[in-house]
């Protein structure tokens, strides 16, 4: 039975939203920091699978503000049930994006294949034949999961993370 979105937010449901909000951006900090550091290229699936962390955290933040104001408690746990359902739809995405690294199905057409860059000096003409990493591979696998497969439990677990703040008793 879900509880009454107009029962008072609990201080304990109000932190388990502002966790939720310091791990969503600790996931999306350690993805840039392969991007940037470690020279990791995302495909276009890896970039679509931080869309749900890139909304879903302001919008739980806002939720925690809301509570610290003291506003309407369905206001509070909307923000937090909005949360989990967008990180439920970032478990989608990882299951998709792992599935087409698995070739369990195919990618999106425009998602292309690495190619090597021309040997001509023309930087220009480079920049139009290089094309963005591919979707059906994946750059780096660590206990067996791509980046992909470990986004679906990041993704599971601030989903489940979310909805307990949303729907706490």
């Amino acid at each position: 039975m879900l509880p009454n979105f107009t029962k008072p937010v609990a201080k304990s449901q109000a932190q388990l939203g502002l966790i939720a909000v310091v791990l969503m951006g600790a996931a999306v900090g350690i993805a840039l920091a392969f991007q940037h550091i470690g020279g990791y290229i995302p495909c276009k699936l890896c970039l679509e699978q931080r869309t749900p962390y890139y909304i879903a955290a302001p919008i739980m933040l806002a939720g925690f503000v809301l509570w610290l104001a003291a506003a309407p408690a369905y206001f509070v746990r909307a923000c937090f049930a909005i949360g989990a359902v967008l990180m439920a739809y970032g478990v989608f995405l990882g299951v998709f994006h792992a599935g087409v690294e698995w070739a369990f199905w195919a990618g999106p057409a425009d998602c292309s294949v690495t190619v090597a860059a021309p040997t001509d000096t023309n930087i220009l003409a480079a920049i139009d034949a290089i094309k963005p990493p591919s979707c059906t591979e994946a750059a780096l696998r660590v206990l067996g999961l791509s980046f992909a497969g470990w986004n679906v439990i990041a993704s599971l677990f601030l989903a489940i993370l979310a909805a307990r703040a949303a729907l706490m008793r």
